[in-house]
């Protein structure tokens, strides 16, 4: 699932293959999709792109000829327009000749030029979604890589809520509070801290002061950090450097800042395939020895087994396998308490049977039928008589 890193990566490479290029016509949505259509039509616009945590913003700016604005067929001049995209579990961008369209493009751009290209929404399980006209979400929190001061204060201001109530590798996906931070990155900060994923979110955040680090400077358009001094030292070697006064707030900065500075997964051009970099990057995500279960949420954490103070981390199994076992104890039970039931009518209506004495009248071993019998007990009644 495309977290912070991979939705900035995605901003970049939107901007830098649409520099200088002129688009043209009605923005194109697939008919299978379920989003809404895209009311924008210019005969010559231009596209830039930023990204705010796990959000992008597409912004189409018509291109003015001689001046003069240009106008759409209703008579009315082309206004820019900001669409934000959300990429779901399998959202990304890609710019292609119109021949080589990827097969779920479902909203699609086309240049003014000859041969067309094309920049294409790709989604292909379809949970991704956009909003023309549309702003950052007023209900997420600041950016864990752009805005890191807001953020902090953001989280440590807020520890009251109930959603710190929560183990702390739930509440790192509550984008109100951690805006950017996916599946993969929990796992990876949790694991570098030593932190056991089921411990209270709480309990780990409570005591952390509001303080400003001095942390590179980034420009989120570039994607890139300048550090305030020692510019010649690399962020990885300012990272190791710091680990031990690292909290859990500055590695949710960090750590998705050193999968952008590396480039990322699925955003270079010659290799779009290309995991091998991003796969040596990981120490615990699907990584070979590491454990995993599933949250409260149904999503897979991965962490190290043996960290002190994992019996939060058991707990949680035990719970699930025990709440598990005994809603299949008392589905068994119940179940043998019905054929117990069925078994003791059985049996009691063939005592019943077997208790009546044996017919003289009757062959043993045979069977009489009801009418039968009734009628020799009839007749040997009025012998008797």
């Amino acid at each position: 699932m495309p977290e912070g890193p991979e939705l900035h990566l995605a901003s970049r490479f939107v901007s830098r293959v649409c520099a200088g290029v002129v688009f043209s016509g009605p923005v194109e949505k697939s008919e299978v999709s379920k989003n809404s259509e895209v009311p924008f039509t210019c005969d010559a616009y231009s596209i830039t792109a930023t990204s705010r945590g796990k959000e992008v913003r597409l912004t189409l700016t018509p291109i003015e000829e001689e001046g003069e604005p240009q106008a759409v067929p209703g008579g009315k001049a082309c206004q820019p327009m900001d669409i934000v995209f959300r990429f779901g579990m399998s959202g990304f961008f890609r710019f292609t000749a119109g021949s080589e369209m990827p097969k779920h493009a479902h909203l699609r751009f086309y240049t003014n030029e000859t041969p067309r290209r094309v920049l294409s929404f790709v989604d292909v399980r379809r949970f991704g979604s956009w909003e023309p006209n549309g702003d950052w979400q007023t209900d997420r929190g600041p950016c864990v890589m752009f805005e890191y001061q807001s953020f902090r204060a953001n989280v440590l201001s807020n520890l009251s809520e109930r959603a710190f109530d929560k183990p702390i590798c739930e509440a790192m996906l509550n984008q109100k509070y951690f805006n950017g931070i996916g599946n993969y990155l929990r796992a990876e900060i949790l694991y570098r801290l030593k932190i056991p994923p089921f411990m209270k979110a709480r309990t780990v955040l409570d005591g952390l002061l509001p303080k400003k680090r001095e942390l590179p400077e980034v420009k989120p358009e570039q994607g890139q950090c300048h550090p305030h001094q020692d510019s010649e030292m690399s962020l990885s070697k300012k990272i190791k450097v710091k680990m031990e006064s690292s909290d859990i707030l500055d590695l949710c900065h960090s750590v998705p800042m050193e999968v952008i500075n590396m480039g990322g997964k699925g955003y270079d051009p010659e290799k779009p395939d290309d995991y091998s970099m991003f796969q040596a990057w990981l120490q615990c995500y699907c990584v070979p020895g590491m454990k995993s279960l599933r949250d409260h949420n149904g999503r897979t954490i991965w962490f190290q087994q043996g960290v002190k103070g994992e019996p939060s981390a058991k707990g949680i199994k035990k719970e699930k396998e025990g709440a598990q076992n005994k809603r299949v104890k008392s589905h068994s039970e119940s179940k043998k308490t019905k054929e117990n039931k069925r078994k003791g009518s059985r049996s009691s209506e063939g005592r019943k049977k077997q208790s009546k004495p044996e017919r003289k009248d009757d062959a043993p071993g045979t069977t009489v039928p009801r009418r039968q019998r009734r009628r020799s007990m009839r007749t040997k009644s009025e012998k008797d008589s």
